[in-house]
């Protein structure tokens, strides 16, 4: 049981700081152009220097959804974390942690339709770019959604034995 608490307990850490790498990097859509890689994220289109990403006004408040989205993900899976740790040493035998996995399946929420939103509005999209594509931060943004629905599952099937 020991193990398998450490094991959930390695993988949520890994899933916070994939969370914070996504969201702080700008490497969501990677595109090339006469000069050189152009990549864009949630905050900055970066070429050889990073200026502030130009976004239609029809487009600016899907943008913002999707960093506020991205943002409430980050801060539920530290709660999520915080909470199995108080739970951990707080809770009695055979008591279930219904509290982290409801909060980490908000986490699921939150990072789920801030990637569907990214998904559907700015994909294939890139101002001076050709042969637009997914970068490694859009990818580890759907790898935290896989990890932080098992890991929410987990903490509400779990039994502190």
């Amino acid at each position: 049981m020991l193990v398998l608490l450490a094991g959930i307990f390695v993988v949520h850490i890994a899933t916070v700081i994939m969370l914070f790498v996504s969201t702080i990097a700008n490497v969501w859509m990677v595109g090339s152009s006469n000069f050189a890689t152009i990549s864009t994220g949630l905050w900055l289109l970066c070429n050889n220097t990073c200026t502030q990403l130009p976004v239609s006004s029809q487009d600016e408040a899907s943008l913002k959804a999707v960093q506020a989205f991205m943002i409430l993900s980050i801060i539920f899976s530290v709660v999520a974390l915080v909470l199995f740790i108080i739970q951990l040493f707080t809770l009695e035998k055979g008591k279930r942690f219904y509290v982290t996995g409801a909060v980490m399946l908000v986490c699921w929420m939150c990072i789920l339709i801030a990637v569907s939103i990214y998904t559907a509005r700015f994909t294939g999209t890139m101002v001076y770019a050709t042969n637009p594509h997914h970068g490694y931060c859009f990818i580890l943004a759907w790898i935290c959604f896989c990890f932080s629905f098992i890991i929410g599952i987990l903490y509400l099937v779990l039994r502190k034995k």
